[in-house]
């Protein structure tokens, strides 16, 4: 005889809310963060804000997040106003794509 199995929606809810879920969540997003501070280039001697890019990091987590707000999730962010181009490059300096190879790196761990 077959196992029958019928998926409760409300369970399903509650379990991608649930603390547990949220605290992976939020150890996935730190490995995540360690990663892109340890790759975060650093300004030489003529940077004026040498090391700020890589002390900007930070982890943030919610029960409520998601599109619809219905599942736990972390997020990794770069709070220095020039992130995006650390990031994504501009015409004169190359994309260095920290928060992408972190998040392929870090995400495995």
């Amino acid at each position: 005889m077959a196992a029958r199995f019928k998926m409760s929606r409300k369970g399903v809810g509650q379990l991608l809310r649930s603390p547990m879920i949220e605290a992976e969540m939020l150890r996935r997003a730190t490995v995540i963060e360690s990663v892109a501070t340890a790759i975060s280039p650093v300004g030489g001697p003529g940077d004026p804000h040498p090391g700020q890019y890589k002390a900007s990091w930070s982890v943030s987590s919610t029960s409520r997040g998601g599109r619809r707000r219905d599942r736990a999730t972390a997020t990794v962010r770069n709070s220095s106003y020039y992130a995006r181009w650390v990031e994504y490059g501009t015409e004169r300096v190359p994309a260095h794509h920290v928060a992408l190879r972190a998040a392929a790196a870090g995400g495995r761990g």
